[in-house]
């Protein structure tokens, strides 16, 4: 090889090293560039996601402060209407008073008579499917009987519709309360009659609003005890109205007699025809006394307690009003007839509502009021 093939390969090769090391630095500095590239794409991708994650959360936190502000009104009317309707129940109390007054000193036109002592019935009811047609059975009675005040006190925590309604029609003079049985002191459906009192905080809401209502000075009467499901002549109120302490007579179908009453000589009670605890102070069932109204005046304190063994109610609210068998007056001439009963109606049930709903998709309309 001469010296010009040698000088030419050398050339040659220094021109392929030139371009070699010139391409391997362009592709050095294009990775440079892409490198630095996919940093700033990287850098504003996660700027731009910092800043939307920032005003999300800006925006939840507004939120957030827009709902405590809308529970906070909303809090704020729910207090508003409920003093609202605070002060419509108070309202609707205020007229009711108001009502009872005004029937008190203008009772039934046809039938008062400003001679004659009033009768304070207390009848203590409760809700049931019996409930307005007992009512109504003994309200046509007491349509028939001059100088009548009916005090009906409902076993419930408030008064209920059905009864307003019953009552909006009523023509004679009327007290509208309720009181609330604690559900311990109630019975079962299953229980027997006789296991635990009953009506005894209706009967003492009675004697409060009587208490408290009447002027002991100017009003007479007489407190007469009338449960519901009783069955009453109106011959018996003209029997007790002219009450001087304490008016007795016989009471039908109860005690398991056909009967029970009062033995009499004379003008006077001697004992007592009945079969269970003969040796009660009082063996008297509800139905068969009243008390002239002072008597209740006389004694604040006589009150009709839970707390009495079966039987007792009517010996305890006798003795606390400090009576004796010497004060008992006779009526129903002497004892001998039948002017009330405790009947009682049948426990109704409704078994064939069931049975309607799965013959045809529904049972009675329960709009309707029975």
């Amino acid at each position: 090889m001469n010296y010009i093939q040698l000088s030419s390969l050398c050339n040659l090769e220094q021109t392929v090293a030139v371009k070699f090391n010139k391409k391997e630095i362009n592709d050095v500095s294009e990775m440079g560039r892409f490198t630095l590239r996919k940093i700033l794409y990287l850098y504003c991708i996660s700027s731009i996601v910092f800043i939307l994650w920032l005003l999300n959360y800006h925006m939840s936190i507004r939120e957030n402060d827009d709902w405590e502000e809308r529970i906070a009104t909303l809090n704020q009317r729910l207090a508003k209407k409920q003093t609202q309707l605070d002060e419509s129940r108070q309202l609707i109390i205020n007229y009711e008073e108001k009502l009872h007054k005004c029937r008190m000193l203008k009772p039934y036109p046809k039938h008062f008579n400003s001679s004659l002592p009033t009768i304070y019935l207390i009848t203590p009811t409760y809700d049931r499917i019996e409930q307005r047609a007992e009512l109504t059975r003994l309200y046509y009675t007491l349509l028939h009987v001059p100088n009548i005040h009916w005090i009906l006190v409902e076993d419930s925590d408030r008064k209920t519709d059905k009864v307003r309604r019953f009552l909006a029609n009523c023509q004679i003079p009327y007290t509208h309360l309720n009181v609330a049985t604690p559900e311990q002191l109630k019975l079962k459906s299953s229980d027997p009659n006789w296991l635990k009192p009953r009506g005894v905080l209706q009967r003492n809401a009675g004697l409060t609003w009587i208490r408290s209502s009447l002027d002991k000075q100017t009003n007479r009467g007489v407190v007469y005890f009338a449960d519901d499901d009783n069955t009453y002549s109106v011959e018996l109120f003209e029997e007790m109205r002219s009450t001087k302490k304490v008016s007795v007579w016989p009471v039908g179908m109860v005690g398991g007699l056909r009967y029970e009453s009062p033995i009499c000589d004379r003008n006077s009670v001697t004992g007592w025809e009945v079969y269970f605890k003969p040796d009660r102070p009082f063996p008297i069932d509800m139905a068969g006394f009243a008390v002239n109204l002072q008597l209740f005046f006389d004694h604040p304190s006589a009150w009709f307690s839970n707390n009495v063994q079966r039987g007792y109610q009517e010996s305890t609210i006798l003795k606390l009003l400090d009576v004796t068998m010497a004060d008992l007056e006779p009526r129903a001439e002497k004892c001998t007839k039948i002017l009330v009963w405790h009947t009682r109606t049948e426990k109704y049930k409704i078994k064939n509502e069931a049975k309607l709903k799965l013959k045809r998709g529904k049972g009675t309309n329960p709009n309707i009021e029975i």
